[in-house]
């Protein structure tokens, strides 16, 4: 590969919704290492919703501001190295930023181990499915024979979740885009039903299929879908906060649910918001587990995968649109 670094900048930040133009490909010389550092290419870039949030303003990262390189996790390959822990060759995880090259401190980076496909360990063995575990089993704490609803179900995350919650013996209602979406997560992944946040009577249809209610919510939208599914939860029912796509890309909601404190006093309703790094003491363990599962055929990794650094911002106004099954990704 040639030496020159390709960089997406921010050109400006979003007013409204996100597009191509708002980024800027420009070229510079490969970085080199400094003490204590190594430098890394880039593999695979992962695309998340968050990468729009980090463009509202600050939440666990600071925020981005016009013509600073696009944040990103990645999937990387040591290629320059002044740490004994790293030497070239070694994969890591990075927070690379969208460009072909980058000198990090070794400090911030997590070694991982070779295996095929490695795109794997950006998806299921990745932050989204610990995202996916820790969610689920540690906030939501579900029980065989409950209901779990799952919004953004055909997601990176939300794919897994149902996943893991039918693997807990949970009933699992998915809540996505579109018929195709909803059929592929109850014949493919096994969901017990699927409801589709687009149709008109989409709270009718979140209705019947929860039936009594909701046990365990595990929101990854926020706003309308989010405030459906608070009123359908059952009493002492926990709810998992993730994410709020629905609210990235764009205006900002002018208010949120009504009559939220009386409800949660009177449900006595649990929340709890959460990041993956909470919980890296038992990271092990989860990755044992979710290896067991994919091992045994019990759960099903779904990645969507674009080929050409030249693709990522639409790659990630695609996702934004709702455009991809599972986790994507792109190929660099």
């Amino acid at each position: 590969m040639s030496e020159t670094n390709r960089q997406f900048v921010l050109a400006e930040l979003p007013q409204g919704h996100l597009t191509p133009a708002h980024f800027r490909l420009v070229e510079g010389e490969r970085p080199t290492a400094g003490p204590g550092e190594v430098v890394v290419r880039t593999r695979y870039v992962s695309l998340d919703a968050a990468n729009r949030a980090w463009m509202q303003g600050a939440t666990y990262r600071s925020a981005l501001a016009a013509g600073d390189v696009m944040a990103g996790g990645a999937l990387a390959e040591v290629v320059e190295s002044n740490a004994p822990e790293l030497a070239p060759g070694d994969l890591v995880f990075a927070d690379t930023g969208w460009q072909d090259y980058a000198a990090l401190p070794a400090r911030r980076l997590s070694k991982l181990p070779k295996l095929e496909p490695m795109t794997h360990l950006l998806s299921v063995y990745g932050v989204a499915g610990l995202t996916a575990y820790f969610g689920l089993l540690e906030c939501g704490r579900p029980q065989a024979g409950e209901t779990v609803v799952v919004s953004a179900a055909a997601g990176s995350v939300g794919s897994i979740v149902g996943q893991i919650a039918r693997i807990q013996g949970c009933r699992v209602i998915g809540i996505a885009g579109g018929a195709e979406k909803g059929r592929w997560l109850t014949d493919e992944l096994g969901f017990d039903a699927a409801v589709d946040y687009k149709a008109a009577d989409f709270k009718r249809q979140l209705r019947e299929a929860v039936g009594e209610g909701i046990d365990v919510y595990f929101d990854n939208v926020g706003g309308e879908v989010f405030e459906a599914c608070l009123f359908g939860m059952k009493t002492f029912g926990r709810i998992a906060c993730c994410g709020a796509v629905s609210q990235y890309d764009g205006e900002a909601p002018r208010h949120g649910p009504r009559g939220v404190p009386g409800l949660i006093v009177t449900k006595r309703l649990t929340l709890r918001g959460f990041i993956v790094s909470d919980f890296d003491d038992r990271r092990e363990a989860a990755l044992a587990d979710l290896q067991a599962w994919v091992g045994a055929g019990k759960l099903k990794v779904q990645e969507d995968v674009i080929d050409g650094f030249e693709n990522l911002p639409q790659a990630l106004v695609g996702l934004l649109h709702g455009e991809n099954r599972g986790k994507r990704m792109v190929r660099v």
